[in-house]
């Protein structure tokens, strides 16, 4: 039987009863196991506070260690040389898919290059060697604002300015070197990606920037091979995009290039949403013309889906009538205006351009137009996959002259 104890004295005391030896064992082992999972689990919590600022430094070394080499980079390279034209839009349909490709040549967006270069005289070298001193101070402030970032020790005050004055100069660079990257051939293109990506952290509400991080998506679904990698490149591509154009809806580039990303995942879906995305891709595209009407870029990918619109089969052609009161309507005249429009804005701006012109007169019966503009076509080097197509094309409609 158990013992009454009191547990408390005075005139109110009252008694209860005492464990038996077993159950206090019972109990105090409980207690004991109790106790060591709170030991056990003060531990987990301090090891992961110590893996969160490892990571915090981490991030910080990565974030620094790109920007010194983003500056390393441009002052190695003080005077660019011309950006070569090398870039066009490849894909078997603009109506169903558009992939990436040439660039703007407005450099008022930052994507030219600068043509002169002047020899280096002591006043330059010792101008380049206060700009280094200047970008390494300007570094190693950017890393400190990073830093106290990642430990949420900013004060909100301060941080447009550090916005303003620390990384305005680093973005810059940033976007002159993607630029250079994405006019290269595929490895520069998957540098770029990797560069871009790599950066996100710091500048990814920057207009400037997110358009060229969805360029990148573009460029890696048209260099990459396997079809579920190029829709997963396209879909975060179109959803950087998305999320863009709700705060930067006047930007001409989200417009093209979210067009073109929709085209892109488009390739690999069905008729029905095919047809679907080509009027997403035609509403994207006469907005960015209307933003910025001197860019050949938009032109040529308008030229594309009036051609592709044109010569849409009688299934296309049933369906897109069937799900639309209004089906698209185009003719290779409409395409032709259009190609023409590019070599009026930027002679050369692609082969692939010149050779659907040739199409185009071919398929309106001028021949000796056509055969012109087949020859203007040779001139121009094949520099990404859709020249290589072209020129394809080219030694068949050559061949078929022939016969």
């Amino acid at each position: 039987p158990r013992v009454p104890v009191p547990i408390e004295v005075g005139d109110g005391a009252v008694s209860v009863p005492l464990l038996p030896p077993q159950e206090q064992l019972d109990v105090l082992e409980r207690l004991d196991f109790v106790l060591r999972n709170i030991v056990e689990l003060r531990k987990e919590v301090e090891e992961l506070r110590h893996s969160l600022q490892h990571l915090a430094t981490e991030i910080v070394g990565e974030v620094r260690s790109h920007l010194e080499e983003t500056q390393r980079v441009s002052r190695r390279r003080r005077f660019p040389f011309p950006r070569e034209r090398s870039d066009s839009t490849g894909s078997s349909s603009i109506y169903f898919t558009a992939s990436s490709g040439a660039t703007n040549t407005d450099d008022g967006e930052s994507e030219g290059g600068y043509t002169t270069a002047n020899a280096e005289s002591d006043y330059d070298r010792e101008s380049e060697r206060e700009s280094e001193e200047g970008e390494d101070e300007v570094s190693c402030e950017t890393v400190r604002t990073a830093r106290r970032d990642s430990l949420d020790l900013v004060n909100e005050e301060e941080t447009p300015l550090l916005l303003d004055s620390s990384l305005e100069e680093g973005l810059a660079q940033l976007l002159q070197q993607a630029d250079r990257l994405h006019s290269g051939d595929e490895q520069e293109k998957r540098e770029g990606f990797q560069l871009l990506l790599n950066n996100k952290l710091v500048y990814a509400d920057q207009r400037d920037f997110v358009w060229r991080l969805a360029r990148a998506h573009s460029d890696m679904c048209d260099i990459t091979e396997e079809a579920e990698e190029k829709r997963s490149y396209a879909s975060e591509g179109k959803e950087e995009l998305e999320i863009a154009l709700q705060k930067w809806d006047q930007s001409a580039e989200c417009h093209q290039w979210y067009a073109v990303l929709s085209g892109q995942l488009s390739e690999h879906e069905s008729i029905q949403k095919r047809i679907q995305t080509g009027y997403v891709f035609k509403e994207h595209i006469d907005k960015a013309i209307e933003l910025k009407p001197e860019d050949p870029k938009s032109y040529y990918l308008l030229g594309r889906w009036c051609y592709q619109v044109s010569h849409l089969g009688w299934l296309e052609k049933k369906t897109a009538t069937a799900l639309f009161e209004a089906p698209p309507t185009a003719t290779v005249q409409d395409a032709l205006q259009n190609f023409l429009r590019v070599e009026e804005l930027s002679p050369g701006f692609s082969k692939a351009g010149r050779v659907y012109i040739a199409k185009c007169y071919r398929d309106l019966g001028n021949n000796s137009a056509a055969a012109l503009w087949m020859n203007l076509a040779s001139e121009l080097p094949a520099h990404t996959k859709e020249d290589a197509e072209s020129e394809r094309e080219l030694e068949e409609m050559r061949s078929a002259w022939q016969e």
